[in-house]
């Protein structure tokens, strides 16, 4: 098969299209014909050498794929060959092939196109496992995304609103404070121009917001402090703005507030099949209904991935760019 390979750390130029060996499903997996991956920010970050696969998964970016399931292997259940699915990875979305443990699998929904798929599974296990398992966001709460234009925040905002949660977000444009309006969000907040602090409080007279979903780590820490609600939750999923913030814990005590900080790709594969069967029984419906809908920028062929990095680097997208194979025709 063929796959995006990284022989030298380095930009965009780094990631090389290449033969390389077809994976082998173990135990407990299926093979699946990629039909289309999707760029995350994590994939930048393993092209420059910052963010390494965990040990045993596939040395290949890519963190999401759909496609079809073309062997499985010893002790699979539920699944058969031909299969249509998509799937959260620990690596190895930017290939033809790729072997998934087989509780990281979700049936592709009932509406979306096999390609469009792709766009869902690292993105809607992120927002649910944080926003909603662990941050507990409620009806009639409101929830603040930093990068609300982006994969992450586009689907944060219409999962938010679908169980009745106010939703204000940050972007630098307002093209992009537009396209977030649309999806859904209350509260528009163009972080070049105003303080998203004083904007929140101002919105919510003076209360703050209850959950905050934060992309940018260190930067944003003693703001997002001060922009939480009393009993607020900062969920930090990113680390844009650097890994080293000083927390005036007086200030959290006061707000009686939490912080969790969670990456998706090294967590146990139990885990993360829990992860997967929430997002099915929870999301999946949403979904399946229409009121939640993937948001794609744009679509690549695998081979050109370079350019898909460079669009997240440019930082002009909107919503998700796929990368697409031979396969999706």
């Amino acid at each position: 098969m063929h796959a995006i390979t990284i022989p030298e750390p380095g930009g965009p130029e780094a990631l090389v299209w290449a033969e390389v060996p077809d994976p082998v499903p173990g135990e407990g997996e299926v093979l699946v014909e990629v039909v289309a991956s999707a760029v995350n920010r994590a994939d930048l970050l393993q092209r420059q050498g910052f963010y390494d696969p965990p040990p045993g998964s596939s040395p290949y970016p890519g963190l999401e794929c759909s496609g079809r399931i073309i062997a499985l292997g010893a002790g699979v259940a539920g699944w058969a060959v031909g299969d249509e699915v998509c799937a959260l990875l620990a690596g190895g979305g930017y290939a033809e092939k790729v072997a998934v443990p087989a509780g990281q699998l979700l049936p592709v929904p009932k509406g979306l196109d096999l390609a469009t798929a792709a766009a869902l599974p690292e993105v809607i296990c992120t927002i649910w496992s944080n926003v909603f398992m662990i941050a507990h966001l409620r009806p009639g709460e409101t929830l603040l995304v930093h990068g609300g234009a982006s994969g992450i925040g586009t689907m944060a905002i219409q999962l938010a609103k679908a169980v009745g949660a106010k939703v204000a977000v940050t972007a630098g444009s307002p093209a992009k404070l537009e396209r977030c309006a649309e999806l859904g969000a209350d509260i528009l907040i163009d972080y070049r121009e105003q303080d998203f602090v004083a904007e929140i409080r101002g919105a919510t007279g003076g209360a703050g917001a209850d959950v905050i979903l934060d992309i940018v780590g260190a930067k944003y820490l003693e703001r997002n402090v001060k922009a939480l609600a009393v009993n607020g939750r900062l969920a930090v999923i990113g680390l844009q703005g650097g890994v080293k913030g000083e927390l005036n814990l007086g200030a959290l005590l006061h707000k009686r507030g939490a912080i969790t900080a969670t990456s998706l790709r090294a967590r146990p594969q139990s885990e993360k099949a829990a992860i997967v069967a929430a997002v099915r029984e929870h999301v999946w419906p949403l979904i399946e209904n229409g009121d939640i809908r993937p948001v794609v920028d744009q679509s690549l062929p695998l081979s050109e991935a370079v350019e898909g990095h460079r669009a997240l680097e440019a930082g002009t997208h909107i919503g998700k760019v796929l990368l697409l194979t031979s396969a999706a025709g």
